[in-house]
């Protein structure tokens, strides 16, 4: 079965399959900004498993479109106030760590996404924490949510990395997606 290709104005060719698992991930993203675990002083929520598998599994473009939108789709319902910040914040984060896992220390890919995660993770810390300084003007609010915002990355790299790895996840996407992968690598 020949696969369908579209060639935007760029020349850049992509796949109809490539588009929507991208869309598909980006969809995930919005449902998990809405999933969290209460820890009785503040909520920590599961998006950042999505923002690391998907940095992890797509090219740096594929993966900051579907980690950005997906981001702000998911503020646009749960929390409006932040969805231009998230598209921005979540769509740098998702790059770097594909970065990382698709071009750095190709010998030792877990490590590189180790890093790129863990830079992504300051990211999204200093990112979001930064906007809270401009929106609250409140330098004691930002310094407050740091932590928690580390300790969400931390739990998104926790669970995304070895599901990525060690269960496979990357192995069978890659499969799935086949050559289309390599296309805006």
């Amino acid at each position: 079965m020949k696969r369908k290709i579209c060639q935007g104005g760029s020349g850049v060719k992509i796949s109809v399959r490539k588009i929507t698992f991208t869309a598909m991930l980006a969809a995930i993203t919005a449902a998990l900004c809405s999933f969290h675990i209460p820890l009785g002083f503040a909520n920590l929520y599961l998006v950042d498993v999505a923002i690391c598998a998907i940095g992890i599994l797509l090219p740096p473009l594929s993966a900051a479109a579907a980690g950005g939108i997906g981001a702000f789709l998911g503020d646009l319902i749960f929390y409006p106030q932040a969805m231009v910040v998230s598209l921005i914040v979540r769509a740098v984060q998702t790059a770097v760590i594909s970065v990382f896992s698709h071009y750095v220390m190709r010998k030792k890919p877990v490590i590189a996404t180790i890093i790129g995660c863990v830079i992504g993770a300051l990211i999204m810390a200093f990112g979001y924490s930064y906007f809270a300084v401009l929106f609250y003007s409140s330098i004691e609010y930002a310094a407050s949510k740091f932590p928690l915002e580390l300790l969400q990355a931390a739990v998104g790299v926790v669970i995304a990395v070895p599901l990525c790895y060690k269960f496979r996840l990357k192995e069978m996407f890659g499969q799935y997606i086949g050559k289309d992968n390599q296309q805006l690598k």
